[in-house]
């Protein structure tokens, strides 16, 4: 028997073949299409080319390409798409990790190059291993709130998927014809010549379909236990894996998910009571004005029914917020007609997003609120009493709490 993992008979297993192969490359020819395309767009959510505030990647350059003004119609939509981006990838891992077993004895093909053309394939399929393996693995830490990666994790994940995803659409134009015409079979195969297959193989002790079912069962399990983090109540608590599942933090009209508390963003309740906080609101001409709780209050009140959405793929059901709305506050510092972008600064003393920039079609939405209650109560210190932004369709962290001032003109 071969002791080393350079030599062909070293990788016994009878499952390894172009038909299995070929299998799961096409669901992650699919899936992994997905989850870069729902990527894009949440970072385009962010509207990084507002202003710097917003961009995690200033040195982006033409990755930024496709950037547009994220729409607030419909108003679940980021709720959607980074939903099904994080759902997506969790239940693709024992797929990628099937993939990859599969395919491993390539790795230690020698000669290393036997061609330009084949050194090329090589280099690519290092490329696409590392990237998938940094891609999920970083993925996976950010949904689990563990970063111990060096560095933010947005440039990471976005400048990392930009590397995986060439890699891997140079090996899906390789490799998709071929793996077409593998999966035509019916059947499986009995003999196979390729260089996947061992050439003394052990005897099988489960059919190809029957490791599909076994990968299938491992990737329906990882869904059942993240899905219901997009949800609220009973099936939140299915949501073994995200630290956003279990139960609800709380009960009562507040009694719904969050990432950040008061204690942890450094809110002083000295500072957001009654008598001392005052919101300071900026416009045309440096016009500013002060407003405490009880003069936003005398001011119109409208409500609007929208969910919270996190990076981390977690949202809520749409909760009742009730508020001031954001082209009313500009139409107080001489913005009454057409609302331009808004820059919010929060009374919070550290992490990311302490600070947010908002687009004038967002400020402009008579959905978009400084909200004062939510659910029919005031808002709890932990959902951003006194005063927070809500916007639709927009990630949770532009949806900033303990708001501090207000600036309006165009950034």
């Amino acid at each position: 028997m071969a002791r080393s993992p350079f030599a062909p008979s070293f990788w016994r297993s009878p499952l390894r073949g172009p038909w299995l192969t070929s299998v799961l490359g096409i669901v992650l020819l699919g899936g992994i299409t997905l989850l870069f395309v729902t990527g894009l767009l949440s970072y385009a959510a962010y509207n990084p080319d507002l202003a710097p505030v917003n961009d995690k990647t200033p040195d982006k350059g033409i990755l930024g390409f496709y950037l547009f003004s994220w729409p607030t119609d419909p108003h679940w939509l980021y709720r959607l798409d980074q939903g099904v981006h994080v759902t997506l990838g969790i239940t693709l891992i024992p797929v990628l990790l099937a993939k990859l077993w599969s395919v491993v004895p390539k790795l230690f093909t020698l000669p290393p190059a036997r061609s330009l053309a084949h050194a090329l394939e090589r280099i690519s399929l290092l490329l696409l291993v590392g990237g998938a393996l940094f891609e999920f693995v970083t993925g996976v830490l950010n949904v689990q709130l563990d970063y111990l990666f060096p560095g933010s994790f947005y440039p990471l994940h976005f400048y990392g998927a930009w590397v995986f995803f060439t890699a891997f659409v140079a090996h899906a134009v390789l490799k998709t014809p071929l793996a077409l015409r593998n999966l035509r079979r019916l059947r499986e195969p009995r003999e196979e010549q390729s260089e996947l297959v061992s050439p003394d193989p052990a005897e099988p002790t489960v059919s190809r379909r029957g490791a599909l079912w076994f990968v299938g069962g491992g990737s329906l399990l990882l869904f059942l236990t993240t899905a219901g983090q997009n949800f609220d109540g009973v099936l939140r608590r299915t949501a073994l894996l995200a630290p956003h599942g279990g139960a609800e933090p709380a009960s009562g009209p507040g009694g719904f998910q969050i990432n950040k508390t008061a204690a942890y963003a450094g809110i002083d309740p000295a500072e957001t009571g009654e008598e001392a906080w005052r919101l300071v609101v900026t416009g045309r001409d440096g016009r500013t004005v002060r407003i405490g709780r009880a003069e936003l209050l005398r001011l119109p009140l409208h409500s609007s029914a929208l969910p919270i959405a996190c990076v981390e793929g977690w949202s809520t059901s749409d909760q009742w917020w009730r508020g001031v709305r954001l082209r009313d506050l500009a139409a107080l510092v001489g913005y009454e007609d057409d609302p331009p972008d808004l820059f919010v600064e929060s009374l919070q003393r550290h992490g990311a997003f302490r600070r947010a920039a908002l687009r004038a079609n967002q400020v402009a939405d008579p959905r978009s609120l400084l909200a004062l209650f939510v659910n029919g109560e005031d808002l709890t210190p932990d959902h951003g009493h006194p005063a927070r932004i809500i916007v639709p369709a927009a990630p949770g962290v532009l949806n900033t709490k303990w708001v501090a001032r207000l600036t309006f003109g165009d950034l």
